[in-house]
């Protein structure tokens, strides 16, 4: 059984037990979080939203909070004596997926 979910402007496909990392949430490490935005569910049958599932919610548990990797930005102007360098790392949530409800 798996389930599509909406976080963070994306989409995302979900099963139980799957770990993922999406984009910051604010909630503490260890705590739970139920993501009411199912856009399909997926299992003894099949149900599509037109846009949301109805009464459907994915369970999961935030693990821990971090940044990946910098992401180096550097912008250049040939021939005008123009350089900029800029660092990036994008925050993320680690969640582990618990129950798929729909």
């Amino acid at each position: 059984m798996y389930a599509i979910i909406e976080t963070g402007g994306k989409q995302i496909r979900v099963e139980e037990g799957q770990e993922i990392y999406i984009e910051k949430l604010a909630t503490e490490a260890g705590e739970t979080v139920t993501f009411d935005k199912v856009l399909f569910v997926s299992g003894d049958d099949v149900k599509v939203g037109a846009p949301l599932v109805e009464g459907a919610s994915v369970e999961a548990k935030v693990e821990k909070h971090g940044r990946q990797k910098k992401v180096t930005v550097y912008k250049f102007k040939a021939k005008k004596n123009y350089h900029r360098k800029q660092g990036h790392r994008q925050p993320y949530t680690k969640v582990v997926i618990e129950k798929i409800n729909a």
